[in-house]
């Protein structure tokens, strides 16, 4: 090889170029003086094998006679000891450019933060979902958005979340798992280097109280299921099942009747409804536990259905539309001010409980047949591979018992005390 190298001289290169010779001239080594003529572009090349692909590859290193015959030839041999030593040039000079200019105008927490979120949101259930991620960094991680994602330490973390972890527990445990998040994606795209910050084990654990210690669980204020049948008796005096009622009352009383929940109601849309036959089919990008989920539909729930005057599609309780012209449904702010201003220690959630309460204590119905009604997801893994039916049958008669008693008015008994003690016999 050693005699390969350094064949060429001025005087050849100079009379190559002044003949407009085209093409390369090896000077031995994968060193070459690249001609045209046409263009009036003599450079030098640097040819080498890919040593994965096995293809050539040509490595520019500049202008002759910019870079001189001695200079390309340093180059040359430069590059020779990285092919000795198995790294690519093209490669891994393209990499450190790469970071050079990421050192130079480094990549932040929040644009990676966004980069991750729109690399991610596809597999997610909704807009929403996307929307309240990117909101609640944000809102708790503002310190660290706007700093290279290179330099975020667990310092930082800490300060995000250290504040609230004994108050909001459960906001900042999300806080958390989302910042460890988009510290992985940066991982992935080489903007981080080391362990993540970020991380429940072998990072925050032993700084922070464990979650799950501090996490007790919150029940939705709820009406006992005695008192629903005067709750409803109020909904329906204020027009809930008449045409000319407010969609808000007629919103809750849906949620209440139905046991769903309130972000399903009032996104509700007329293709979903199957009035004839009694059927409201829910799809799984609306659902939490993101399966679709079929609510059969007793006589008082398609009076309200019918008296918001079906349509062939569109919202159910479309309310106006928004700035870019589009149908818009009520918000479920409307409904929840309702049930607050009927009774402000009650929440609308609360009413699936409600419906629970009922069903575990006056009736029948098997707890699979109520947890299905509530849409909720067997815990039984094992359980749950087995059961094939969504028992679509035993919750129609569920609910149509359900509709009946929340029309039922069950009067209070007032509490007698005794005003003379009982003689003794």
């Amino acid at each position: 090889m050693a005699r390969e190298i350094g064949k060429l001289k001025i005087t050849l290169i100079e009379a190559a170029i002044k003949a407009n010779r085209t093409g390369m001239i090896s000077d031995g080594g994968g060193l070459y003086l690249r001609i045209d003529p046409r263009h009036g572009a003599t450079s030098w090349v640097f040819r080498y094998r890919d040593g994965i692909t096995g293809r050539l590859r040509d490595k520019g290193l500049g202008r002759y006679p910019d870079i001189s015959l001695k200079d390309a030839r340093q180059s040359a041999s430069n590059l020779r000891t990285m092919r000795q030593k198995g790294i690519d040039p093209i490669s891994t000079l393209s990499a450190e450019r790469e970071a050079q200019k990421a050192n130079a105008h480094p990549v932040t927490f929040g644009q990676c933060a966004l980069e991750c979120l729109n690399a991610k949101k596809a597999g997610w259930r909704n807009a929403k979902h996307g929307q309240q991620w990117i909101s609640t960094l944000e809102t708790y991680a503002s310190r660290i958005m706007g700093k290279p994602v290179a330099s975020i330490t667990r310092a930082d973390v800490l300060g995000c979340i250290e504040k609230d972890w004994l108050t909001k527990t459960e906001t900042m445990t999300r806080v958390r798992q989302r910042i460890e998040t988009v510290i992985d994606y940066a991982k992935a795209r080489d903007l981080y280097a080391g362990d993540n910050p970020a991380r429940w084990r072998g990072s925050l654990k032993e700084l922070l109280a464990p979650p799950n210690k501090l996490k007790d669980v919150q029940h939705h204020p709820a009406l006992a299921y005695r008192d629903i049948g005067g709750f409803m008796a109020q909904l329906t005096d204020k027009g809930a099942f008449r045409p000319d009622g407010a969609l808000s009352f007629k919103a809750l009383a849906l949620t209440i009747l139905t046991a769903s929940r309130i972000s399903e109601v009032v996104n509700a849309q007329w293709q979903e409804i199957d009035l004839g036959g009694g059927r409201w089919v829910i799809p799984k990008d609306r659902m939490k536990s993101n399966r679709e989920h079929i609510v059969p539909l007793s006589p008082e729930v398609i009076k309200i259905f019918r008296a918001l005057q079906p349509q062939a599609e569109g919202y159910v309780f479309r309310y106006g539309t928004d700035r870019r012209g589009n149908p818009k449904p009520i918000t479920d702010a409307a409904p929840r001010k309702v049930c607050k201003e009927l009774n402000p220690a009650i929440t609308v959630h609360g009413f699936r409980s409600t419906f629970r309460d009922w069903a575990a204590d006056m009736t029948a119905y098997p707890r699979e047949v109520a947890e299905a009604a509530l849409a909720h997801v067997l815990s039984d893994k094992t359980e749950a591979a087995y059961r094939r039916t969504t028992m679509l049958e035993k919750r129609a008669i569920l609910m149509r018992d359900w509709a009946k008693h929340c029309f039922t008015v069950i009067p209070k008994v007032a509490a007698v005390t005794p005003i003379m003690r009982p003689k003794k016999l």
